[in-house]
């Protein structure tokens, strides 16, 4: 039987339940988000733009820590289905800027029922939620120290 290391095991491993607890979560999007005609990417995307109408694509990439090759593949879709344009800004032709059209905007209205099929799934309290929430911002701002 070979040497186990201790910060080798699985059980040791921070990165391990994140990863896990992720793909379950997003497991359990698919079906809502299907209905939609949304893949979980396109779902975070959209969230975005019924925020704000309009983004740069590198501002959307930051919001949701996705680099543009990820990104520009969801975009593209997006504005297939109709959801999105992309045009260069008019005070920077360098800028892509990406913004919702009526019928994404109407998406919303579907989409109103996504967080609440998520909910019934995660078995936290709202204060656990709320700290787990703090707790992977806390995270993900770490790693712009860790380059």
């Amino acid at each position: 039987m070979s040497k186990v290391y201790e910060e080798l095991k699985l059980d040791n491993q921070l990165c391990f339940p994140l990863y896990a607890a992720s793909r379950r979560l997003i497991a359990h999007y698919r079906p809502l988000l299907d209905e939609i005609g949304l893949t979980y990417t396109q779902y975070v995307a959209m969230m975005v733009f019924w925020e704000r109408e309009s983004i740069s694509v590198k501002e959307l990439g930051q919001r949701l820590f996705l680099d543009s090759g990820t990104l520009t593949p969801v975009l593209k879709s997006l504005e297939s289905k109709g959801f999105i344009t992309r045009h260069r800004s008019a005070e920077d032709e360098r800028v892509l800027i990406a913004s919702i059209t009526e019928e994404g905007s109407a998406l919303a209205e579907k989409a109103r029922e996504v967080p609440a099929g998520i909910a019934c799934c995660v078995k936290l309290e709202a204060d656990e939620a709320a700290e787990l929430y703090r707790l992977l911002y806390k995270l993900l701002d770490g790693f712009e120290d860790c380059r």
